[in-house]
């Protein structure tokens, strides 16, 4: 079955032979279309040498398009009954399937190494499982993955964007990320209620500075805890005060009356490596953070 895609009819009778319904809670809707598979698969950039992880492969719809481009594919699926099956759906030598959760996996789990990311993330885990990801596998040069339109405009937004935020300058810290098209609801089992979109990264070296990633993400979930107020206000629960935010601000160059929306990546490094001069900064804790952007 490996040199076919899956259209909607064998997804039915496949999930129907496994005795599986797609589930809410795993964020489960199932690719079927084989032309919006070619089209990911082409979208990629992927190299025959390349190594390519792909997270909740589901019934292998997307499996079925990747091993056919790359020397080796791991698919991550949390789902005991779908991991289990999923070789007897893609039977190719250089298929691994690892039935674990993807926020728990670790670089020592994948031989040979991942180098690209390609994945119809569930929905409501889409950010935490990318910036993991990226952060536990440096041999990642990139990838794309499919996600809700509405998420993939926040990944892909730049600073002064409505929608620019944790997610945005988080994922910028690792990767150059750009939109690379929407994704209708018809192509997916059961039909979602929204739009899905793709996008594209490429893995880039981070911001130079002295501050690493952990301070300089604390600052950026400080500025956008309550992203509606100046720096300084809203640092002066990160710096100890708003007068010690706005020193810090000052030395790093950024003004205390912006706001963390028109600041890039590089300006939040910035800031994180004036306060590790100067002795200042802590870390909010996630309820502290607006609801849409915890967890990411």
């Amino acid at each position: 079955m490996a040199d076919a895609l899956l259209g909607p009819a064998e997804i039915r009778e496949l999930a129907a032979r496994l005795g599986v319904s797609p589930t809410k809670k795993l964020g489960q809707n199932f690719l079927h279309d084989p032309n919006t598979i070619r089209r990911i698969v082409a979208a990629a950039g992927l190299r025959p040498d390349d190594v390519a992880l792909e997270v909740g492969p589901g019934l292998g719809s997307l499996t079925l398009g990747l091993v056919g481009a790359v020397r080796h594919v791991h698919a991550v699926e949390i789902d005991p009954k779908l991991a289990e099956a999923l070789p007897a759906t893609v039977t190719a030598a250089h298929l691994s399937v690892h039935p674990a959760d993807a926020m728990r996996v670790r670089a020592a789990d994948f031989d040979p190494a991942p180098t690209m990311l390609v994945a119809n993330l569930p929905y409501n885990v889409a950010v935490p499982v990318v910036l993991h990801l990226l952060a536990e596998l440096p041999t990642l040069r990139g990838g794309l993955v499919m996600v809700q339109k509405e998420v993939a405009d926040r990944l892909t937004a730049g600073p002064g964007s409505k929608v620019y935020g944790v997610p945005s300058v988080k994922l910028a810290w690792y990767a150059d990320a750009r939109p690379a098209g929407k994704v209708p609801p018809a192509v997916f089992w059961p039909v979602p209620n929204v739009d899905s979109g793709l996008v594209a990264f490429t893995r880039r070296t981070p911001p130079p500075g002295d501050a690493d990633r952990a301070s300089v993400f604390a600052v950026v979930d400080a500025a956008f805890a309550q992203r509606r107020k100046t720096l300084r206000a809203a640092l002066a629960g990160w710096a100890g005060g708003a007068d010690r935010a706005e020193k810090v601000l000052v030395a790093a160059g950024i003004s205390p009356q912006a706001r963390g929306e028109s600041l890039t990546v590089g300006e939040f490094a910035a800031i994180a490596a004036a306060a590790k001069l100067s002795g200042v900064g802590g870390k909010l804790s996630a309820t502290d953070a607006e609801p849409e952007e915890v967890d990411s």
